[in-house]
């Protein structure tokens, strides 16, 4: 009979190792080898692959489920894909459980199967009521044994199935703890058979650590269809579920959504729900039509400016890529002239977004230099644009997008890169376009 023997796997990303090791050899991570024991492994006949035609397969096993959620669909590529995997991830709190009991209520089927494993039968039952869920409508379970689980899956061969959480599923033929490696790789294996074999669209929750990356083996996220990650502060109602893999659809859309006592609630015009607390004719404040995947919406970037007797200044932004902010403060320092090197400088996108591409770089510079000289920018005026090391705006892509966004909130001015002033007149109809070829002159036309 064999042995088992002890092996240490890294839980960030999976490699084996006979030895227990500090630092990880594949992601350079430190203290994350597990000690796991593996079993001797049952003798299996080999049996001869099937091979089919591309044409003898059905269309029909292309056919997406309308979820109910228009965000949710959006996010997904058009619908739910059966016999498809998604994992779902967040911070405690976020409202991972909640859309998929929202799920289970608008869905356009009842057969769905919702399978917890950190609650109770009766504290399901409380949350569904507060949600609306039909009595009628749900089949419940509070089981953490994989074997049960996936019995219960062949059994009943629902259309969708809720597995909440994969780090509470075990299988009791391996001797590792539950949410070790092996065990999770090993529940997701059996659930990704189950899936494509009677084709059911099977939710994971997932965990995840304080860095806010998913708990457990990276190779997790290879194995799935699709994952999503909940964004947003839990002091803020303000949610974005977006899409950072699917197989079946674009990564580049986003769901957003607002927590309220009844749930999750769909924001359809997410430009009014970020603009709604605006401080017109406040000093350091600019609004950027954003781009978040294919959506545009109107994001309000904030900056205080402030003089400090500290040798070094701070440099905090929020919602903003750092690193970029930096860069764009030495520009103005250098290429513009401002004297701001004895500047504590705070930056800010309001309501909880986070905005990193480099279209909010002019938007960050003109809320700065707003700031620093205490004057209100133009509030009926738009700014975008990416700027160079030498103060230099180039151009941005998605202009004749950003454009309707701003003429849809009743914006009068839209500053935009010289590169984008054709595609962006053509594309304005009630907004008057100005363009600019630098930081300096930008700064200098919309300055009260």
């Amino acid at each position: 009979m064999a042995k088992s023997r002890i092996n240490y796997i890294c839980e960030n990303c999976g490699y084996e190792s006979s030895g227990w090791l500090g630092k990880c050899p594949s992601c350079s991570a430190w203290n994350t080898f597990a000690e796991h024991i593996d079993g001797p492994s049952p003798v299996k006949p080999v049996q001869a692959v099937k091979l089919t035609h591309l044409g003898e397969i059905e269309a029909e096993s292309a056919i997406r489920l309308d979820t109910g959620i228009n965000e949710l669909n959006r996010v997904l590529g058009g619908g739910l894909v059966k016999g498809s995997i998604v994992l779902v991830g967040g911070d405690p709190g976020i409202g991972k459980s909640t859309i998929l009991l929202q799920l289970c209520k608008e869905a356009q089927t009842e057969d769905i199967i919702y399978v917890s494993g950190e609650e109770s039968l009766g504290q399901i039952s409380i949350r569904a009521n507060r949600l609306g869920v039909k009595p009628d409508g749900l089949r419940l379970a509070s089981e953490t044994d994989l074997d049960a689980i996936v019995s219960c899956l062949q059994e009943e061969k629902p259309a969708i199935a809720v597995i909440d959480s994969i780090q509470t599923v075990y299988s009791s033929g391996m001797q590792s703890v539950p949410g070790s490696v092996s065990q999770i790789r090993n529940s997701t294996l059996a659930f990704m058979e189950i899936a494509k074999k009677y084709n059911i669209a099977i939710f994971l929750v997932g965990h995840v650590t304080k860095e806010g990356s998913l708990a457990g083996p990276r190779v997790l996220e290879h194995m799935v269809d699709t994952v999503l990650y909940f964004e947003g502060d839990r002091s803020n109602n303000f949610r974005i579920l977006r899409s950072v893999k699917n197989r079946f659809g674009s990564t580049n859309e986003i769901g957003v959504f607002r927590m309220n006592n009844s749930g999750l609630e769909e924001v359809l015009n997410p430009s009014e729900f970020l603009l709604s607390g605006r401080n017109k004719g406040a000093a350091g404040s600019c609004i950027i039509p954003a781009i978040e995947g294919s959506r545009p919406m109107l994001v309000e970037i904030q900056a205080l400016v402030r003089h400090t007797p500290m040798p070094v200044p701070r440099r905090l932004a929020t919602g903003i890529d750092q690193k970029r902010a930096i860069m764009i403060v030495g520009v103005l320092e250098k290429v513009v002239g401002y004297k701001i090197d004895n500047c504590d400088i705070y930056m800010n996108a309001a309501g909880g977004i986070k905005v990193i591409e480099p279209a909010c770089d002019l938007a960050l510079a003109c809320a700065i230099a707003s700031s620093y000289k205490a004057k209100p920018l133009d509030s009926s005026t738009v700014v975008m644009g990416e700027i160079g090391l030498t103060g230099e705006v180039r151009g941005v892509s998605g202009i004749e997008k950003r454009i309707k966004e701003a003429e849809k909130m009743g914006f009068e001015f839209a500053v935009v890169p010289i590169e984008n002033a054709k595609a962006a007149s053509q594309a304005a109809t009630e907004i008057e376009i100005l363009a600019v070829k630098d930081a300096a002159g930008a700064i200098k036309m919309i300055m009260k």
